[in-house]
């Protein structure tokens, strides 16, 4: 009976330790189970909010009739439909079908424009800093949503 006894008291304190290497194991694991989750749901609500503003704003937008008024406009209503600020940034940018890297014999359309909406999602927290140690996340992930649409025939996507 004493040798188990001995036994047990070798092992006081184990758990203790088993705990405080787990738990900072356990905390990343949640925060990349967490931010994969945040990406996923802001990629999900940015490719609907990309095709609404695009065919919304980028095919006739108010005001002047440029491509430049078009694109301010399509990502002032993405940033807004998105409304997550710091950790979601949208960049917009328009181009003629024939610019954009397809060589065809012949424009279908010489009106055609393709919008490439991106967004850069930046995980949480960004930024950690403890004593003596700041770590700040590289990682700054990037979806891209792209939409050809007629600017002059509205409802034309192609």
């Amino acid at each position: 009976m004493r040798a188990w006894v001995a036994a047990l008291r070798g092992r006081e304190g184990q758990m203790t330790v088993e705990l405080a290497v787990l738990t900072p194991v356990v905390i990343v694991i949640a925060l990349v189970a967490l931010n994969l989750m945040g990406y996923v749901e802001a990629c999900a609500a940015f490719d609907q909010a990309a095709q609404d503003a695009v065919l919304a704003h980028g095919v006739a937008p108010s005001g002047e009739q440029s491509s430049e008024r078009a694109v301010e406009e399509v990502s002032s209503a993405l940033a807004e439909a998105l409304g997550r600020e710091g950790r979601c940034e949208v960049e917009v940018r328009a181009e003629g079908v024939s610019e954009g890297g397809r060589q065809t014999s012949f424009a279908v359309s010489p009106l055609l424009t393709r919008y490439v909406c991106t967004l850069t999602y930046r995980p949480w927290p960004r930024l950690a800093r403890l004593p003596g140690v700041t770590f700040e996340a590289p990682l700054a992930l990037r979806h891209e949503r792209e939409i050809v649409v007629d600017r002059y025939r509205s409802g034309v996507v192609v």
